[in-house]
């Protein structure tokens, strides 16, 4: 079979070549360049990226094949990240990643070229019955990484190997280094590409320009300044450079919510503070990977953010929308996320969170 791996110069995707290789495919190494930065300090080490890509080719002894996608990655990825933060809301740009580019763009060029089949070195499996492609978690629960590929349907799904699925992270580095690939002992990347080492505001404010504005308990009591609403997370305990405070509990403080129309981030103390918990979301954009929903209405569980436990919950489709009603309160859920739904090892699909149920604050509802 004629397979073309996605190599990002990591180990993860170098190892998904080598096992192709040693299963007897025709097998060729493909560098996606997704992003161009001419600042230094960035830490989106691209080049090296790519000659790492080309170094683990070289040693497995097979063809190698770069792209520029970055024009596409800016139209289809970025502009809709800061389209996002305008809006208030939190991205996830890799969850759009994969499923414009990385199976999208990325795939068109591979079967341009003659492959029968992409792979990556993503953790996660895929099996087709009765022709419907499935996808399922990986084997290794910790590194598991179907939240982010939620996204694909059936024909990205299966035209896609995952070489890794049933792989635990130590066997990866194990195999790599047995082979003796030169990234076996890479570190593995961190973060958004196009942010790298710099700091998430400076970067974000070159883009979208910010202004300071009040830092505001939820019963209106001021605190302090922060850098720009929309640099803000529900949940997010950092960077708010908040002292202490008479009449406070001692506790940590929080971001609980915001306004970004009038510039307001709200504040409190505590890990469970009422306004981080909701028992109930929307969702808007619903996408199932088998073409449709279970049913109208269904049980299943549902994970809010990467590496969460799948939380047990009720799900009713309205068209493109979904109401999602949790078993058990839910902290810190952050519209702009993605809800993505399981029934066991199976991943259903997703949507992207709307509004939740949270206690409002001040002018964020």
């Amino acid at each position: 079979m004629r397979v073309t791996v996605g190599m990002s110069g990591g180990v993860d995707s170098s190892v998904a070549a080598l096992l192709l290789k040693r299963a007897g495919h025709d097998v060729t190494g493909f560098f996606m360049l997704n992003w161009e930065d001419d600042d230094p300090e960035s830490g989106c080490h691209a080049d090296a990226d790519r000659k790492d890509a080309l170094a683990v080719c070289a040693k497995l002894g097979i063809p190698f094949r770069s792209a520029n996608f970055a024009a596409e990655y800016r139209e289809r990825v970025f502009a809709y990240f800061l389209d996002e933060y305008r809006a208030g809301r939190t991205p996830n740009p890799d969850v759009l990643c994969n499923r414009e580019i990385k199976f999208g763009t990325f795939l068109d060029a591979a079967r341009a070229d003659g492959a029968e089949k992409i792979a990556t070195g993503h953790y996660a499996r895929n099996e087709c019955i009765d022709g419907r492609w499935r996808l399922l978690r990986a084997r290794d629960a910790s590194k598991d990484q179907t939240y982010f590929l939620h996204m694909l349907d059936q024909d990205q799904l299966g035209a896609a190997l995952f070489p890794l699925g049933d792989l635990h992270k130590s066997d990866v580095r194990r195999m790599a280094a047995d082979a003796g690939l030169p990234v076996a002992a890479k570190k593995d990347s961190t973060g958004i590409c196009f942010i790298g080492e710099r700091d998430f505001r400076a970067f974000l404010s070159t883009y979208l320009p910010a202004q300071p504005g009040e830092l505001r308990t939820p019963r209106g009591r001021t605190l302090g300044e922060h850098q720009g609403a929309m640099f803000y997370t529900p949940g997010q305990r950092s960077g708010l450079h908040i002292g202490g405070h008479a009449g406070g509990s001692g506790e940590p403080w929080y971001v609980v919510g915001k306004d970004v129309a009038a510039n307001i981030v709200y504040v409190d103390q505590g890990h469970d503070s009422p306004w981080l918990q909701s028992r109930s979301l929307t969702g808007i954009g619903t996408h199932w990977i088998a073409g449709a929903a279970p049913s109208a209405s269904f049980d299943c569980a549902a994970m809010t953010r990467y590496r969460q436990p799948p939380h047990t919950c009720r799900v009713e489709v309205d068209g493109d929308r979904c109401a999602v009603r949790f078993d058990a309160t839910q902290r810190g859920v952050a519209p702009g996320q993605s809800v993505v739904f399981y029934r066991g090892d199976e991943c259903l699909g997703g949507a992207v969170i709307d509004v939740t149920d949270a206690p409002p604050i001040g002018g964020t509802r």
